[in-house]
């Protein structure tokens, strides 16, 4: 399994050539250095640990920096391990980019959701209120409980709390764009968490067909056509006669006074 850590910055959207939009999420991507390769024989799973931002050192402890020492590079902010089937081509140290996915392939994301501070049943849980009227004080109540033996709450109990701020995972997503030198990955549909934060692009445990976009270049096919009107209008505006009779009055003014 290949993965990389991001930044969610918001949504935007893209256009087909056919006339479609694909609302995309843009995630910014930095290189994420590989922090730490575990194998079997060392500590019995294959894994590899991710390290995304630099740390600031007054905020670092021995015990982070020495770890960021073995791999040659500063403390990071953020760690997350991603389980792999052969460490051995992973080397410590190295970086791993944007370009370790393809346009069109399916990918799971995860990030944490918006917290919603506390909230009630009816909100969190999708209780059913009680009566508004005919002196009744029960409301927005979760109600009775019943005997609830042994005279405890019993653990999973849907009562008020906090909701949201929760690990989610929004699965077979698609990714629609790369830029490795600006560093950003465009994924079709909605990412869970707020903006500016962390997620985590891997490879989707279900998979699927690679998908293919024809999509729309703004820096080379509308500059061609927004250059093809002008030159077609300027060709217009010069055919006019009026306009050709200033040009010689123009050309012969400019040879008199030469």
């Amino acid at each position: 399994m290949k993965g990389i850590l991001g930044r969610k910055v918001g949504m935007t959207e893209k256009f087909t050539k056919d006339g479609k939009i694909i609302p995309v999420t843009v995630v910014s991507v930095e290189p994420n250095v590989i922090m730490q390769v575990k194998t079997i024989n060392t500590d019995g799973y294959n894994a590899i640990q991710l390290g995304f931002i630099d740390k600031k050192e007054n905020k670092t402890t021995k015990a982070e920096q020495g770890h960021a020492s073995r791999a040659n590079t500063k403390p990071k902010r953020f760690l997350k391990e991603i389980k792999v089937s052969n460490p051995e081509n992973y080397e410590l140290g190295s970086t791993i980019k944007a370009d370790i996915f393809e346009v069109g392939e399916k990918v799971d994301v995860q990030g944490t959701s918006k917290g919603k501070g506390f909230a009630g049943v009816i909100k969190r849980h999708n209780f059913s209120r009680g009566p508004e009227t005919h002196g009744s004080r029960y409301h927005r109540r979760p109600g009775s409980m019943g005997p609830m033996r042994p005279m405890r709450v019993l653990k999973g109990k849907k009562l008020a709390g906090h909701m949201g701020f929760e690990t989610k995972t929004v699965q077979n997503l698609t990714i629609v764009e790369i830029n490795s030198e600006l560093g950003y990955i465009l994924v079709s549909g909605n990412v869970p968490g707020a903006k500016n934060s962390l997620v985590l692009i891997k490879e989707a445990v279900k998979g699927g067909k690679k998908a293919t976009f024809d999509l729309v270049s703004y820096e080379t096919e509308v500059a061609e056509e927004i250059v093809a009107a002008e030159t077609i209008t300027t060709a217009e505006v010069v055919a006019e006669p009026e306009v050709q009779e200033k040009v010689k009055e123009e050309t012969s003014a400019d040879e008199e006074s030469k």
